[in-house]
């Protein structure tokens, strides 16, 4: 979506030196002659473009190819085709909405969120997608019953639009501390929501990061509630880097629950990398999560 809180955040990420200074890349200099042995193919890869700064799309795609991945998302209408001309998908295409905190939640956005999400869902059919995000926006200071109400009344306005589209409206699971009174912050609270709206065509973004710091026990919420998921993203925990043995998840064993409830969907890399050579770092947290 063009108002991306994402890309908003990014530039303090930028200001702390995370991503500052990304140096050329291409696909043929970033890796060795050291022949990788290919991936398994239990876990569908994919990668969110705003956590690797300014390297140009067309590059990043090139070098999202050779590592594997099949997949590069959270792109704008206008930005898929470069994915497309790769050879790869968006598993998680964005362009509808109104950002991360003006959601469904608010009664007074739902005209305007309608309008937007029925202009995008044919475009993401069109272009032989399937996964739209969408949010819940702030609480407001309404209870989870009212949350739901209010949710329910706006998403059943466009859902039918979405199952006539084929297009799967996904709504994010947030932590509410980062992102400031988010409505929808718990896995529990996501699955009411799409038992409410009965809908296969609406269902949720499982964002690991993000429910680690709300509420843990991440492999018991997704053996209870991976029907209702329709994407999966990762990131370290503290700090939303790398996936590795320098921060609490143990993402091998994550991958393979996510593999034994034959989940079917992509698993999205959204790490920002500290490490100096960031596509190491992507390949790295790849391979973890190659099981």
């Amino acid at each position: 979506m063009k108002n991306v809180t994402r890309r908003t955040a990014l530039k303090a990420i930028l200001a702390t030196g995370a991503i500052a200074s990304v140096p050329t890349l291409s696909a043929s200099n970033i890796f060795n002659n050291t022949k990788q042995e290919p991936l398994k193919g239990n876990i569908r890869h994919s990668v969110s473009k705003w956590c690797f700064g300014d390297i140009p799309l067309d590059e990043f795609c090139k070098i999202c190819k050779r590592i594997g991945i099949e997949s590069v998302e959270l792109l704008d209408p206008e930005e898929w085709q470069t994915v497309f001309n790769n050879g790869l998908t968006v598993a998680m295409a964005q362009g509808a909405g109104l950002g991360i905190d003006r959601g469904f939640n608010q009664l007074e956005l739902h005209d305007e969120l309608v309008a937007s999400y029925e202009k995008v869902i044919p475009m993401v059919a069109q272009a032989g997608l399937t996964n739209l995000i969408c949010f819940s926006g702030r609480r407001n200071g309404v209870t989870d019953l009212e949350g739901w109400q209010n949710c329910e009344k706006g998403l059943k306005r466009i859902v039918p639009i979405a199952e006539k589209y084929n297009v799967v409206l996904t709504m994010e699971l947030l932590n509410s501390v980062g992102h400031k009174d988010y409505l929808c912050d718990h896995t529990v609270w996501g699955a009411e929501l799409c038992r409410r709206m009965g809908s296969p065509n609406f269902k949720l973004l499982y964002d690991i990061y993000h429910m680690q710091i709300m509420e843990g026990n991440i492999i018991e919420h997704i053996q209870k509630y991976h029907q209702y998921f329709s994407h999966i993203h990762t990131g370290g925990n503290p700090g939303r880097n790398e996936i590795d043995e320098t921060q609490e998840l143990y993402y091998p064993a994550i991958m393979r629950a996510i593999v034994a409830t034959g989940y079917k969907g992509f698993v999205g890399q959204e790490f920002v990398p500290k490490q100096k050579n960031k596509i190491a770092s992507l390949e790295k947290c790849i391979r973890i999560c190659d099981v």
